[in-house]
């Protein structure tokens, strides 16, 4: 995410202490995270949801546009939903819901992103 993106995301959310993790809240906000519409016996019936900062996703979308022109972890990703057969519009809501959880784990462990994982220490 570049300089502009992340001061636009910054103005978005602000503080990040409404959100408790990004899967359910910032995802959520953003309109990356599905939301069941199950009916009686029918349960696993996903779709977008109705109300979400279109800004937001946006902010991701174009975040992750941008990361899958370019060699790296995030194409290697799109390349992998689109040979699970996804189309180019599914892959990169994928790859942007990725990025939600990347970005929040930085912003959390206040670290900068390497393309290498970190390396832990086993007891």
């Amino acid at each position: 995410m570049g300089p502009i993106l992340g001061a636009e995301f910054v103005a978005i959310v602000g503080d990040l202490s409404g959100y408790r993790d990004a899967g359910r809240r910032l995802a959520s906000h953003a309109g990356l995270a599905p939301v069941p519409r199950d009916s009686g016996r029918r349960s696993g019936n996903y779709h977008r949801p109705k109300r979400y900062n279109r800004r937001l996703r946006w902010l991701f979308y174009m975040s992750a546009q941008s990361a899958m022109m370019r060699p790296g972890p995030s194409r290697d990703y799109y390349l992998k939903k689109r040979g699970e057969g996804l189309l180019h519009t599914q892959a990169l809501l994928a790859l942007a819901r990725r990025r939600v959880d990347v970005l929040w784990a930085m912003l959390r462990d206040k670290r900068q992103f390497t393309s290498v994982p970190p390396v832990t220490q086993t007891a």
